[in-house]
């Protein structure tokens, strides 16, 4: 069974014009782990996603496939989950 992707991060670094390695950079992260977020091969944390979507001033559902955050959900480090109810049509 082929695995869903979770995040946006290589599409939206492309629509941005940004590398990753670009984003290693700003991150101070190995760009080994962005290749990792990117291929959805392993995840940004929360902290981290939040940190992508501000320097890539997008939202955060448009980091995300299956589950849309919103900043407006997120309420002293607790965070609200909706699930739509069909994935974004760019994403596996």
């Amino acid at each position: 069974m082929p695995s869903k992707d979770i995040n946006r991060l290589k599409v939206v670094l492309v629509e941005k014009k940004r590398t990753s390695k670009w984003l290693a950079t700003q991150l101070g992260k190995d760009p080994a782990t962005i290749s990792k977020w990117c291929t959805n091969t392993t995840q940004p944390n929360l902290e981290t996603l939040i940190h992508i979507a501000s320097l890539l001033e997008v939202k955060l559902d448009e980091l995300n496939c299956n589950r849309k955050i919103s900043t407006s959900n997120i309420f002293f480090n607790k965070i609200i989950l909706t699930h739509e109810s069909k994935p974004r049509a760019d994403c596996a």
